[in-house]
């Protein structure tokens, strides 16, 4: 199944994950300024900045990494993102401890961007590996058109 996966193309995931991240920024800030909770949405904002700070930290690493002539790429790839999260990590959970819905905001638009950029790696590895296949956008598990059929779900 996964022989059929390729790379996807990070620009378009990048400004795909971007986006999306500062829509639910602003829905989530929206929200939680309705409910009173200015530290949280504070918090939010900041978790959102600082997961897309790290994204761009991370393309830069692996753009010079890769252009390094060596063995060993993968070591200095983890340890620096490894830094970076232990450092964002120990920010939130000193916050957190400092003042919680501060943190816990911090916590959540970590996690939320972080989930937006798995969800948009996942979409185009899998849109990668439908056209490498040979399956149109939007066909069924048999290649119909028919997204119901083979599936199991629709009728036989």
């Amino acid at each position: 199944m996964f022989d059929r996966l390729q790379l996807p193309d990070v620009a378009v995931v990048a400004r795909r994950t971007m986006l999306g991240a500062l829509v639910v920024g602003v829905l989530g800030l929206v929200a939680l300024l309705f409910f009173n909770q200015t530290w949280a949405a504070l918090g939010l904002c900041i978790g959102i900045g600082l997961g897309i700070g790290n994204f761009r930290l991370i393309v830069r690493s692996v753009v010079k990494v890769g252009n390094r002539a060596g063995d060993n790429k993968r070591r200095p790839l983890a340890l620096n993102t490894l830094g970076r999260l232990g450092i964002m990590t120990a920010i939130a959970l000193v916050l957190a401890w400092m003042k919680p819905p501060l943190g816990i905001g911090i916590i959540g638009g970590i996690a939320v961007f972080q989930f937006l950029l798995l969800a948009n790696v996942t979409r185009s590895m899998l849109k990668a590996g439908a056209a490498a296949a040979g399956i149109p956008d939007g066909a069924g598990a048999d290649g119909t058109g028919d997204p119901a059929v083979g599936d199991g779900w629709g009728a036989a």
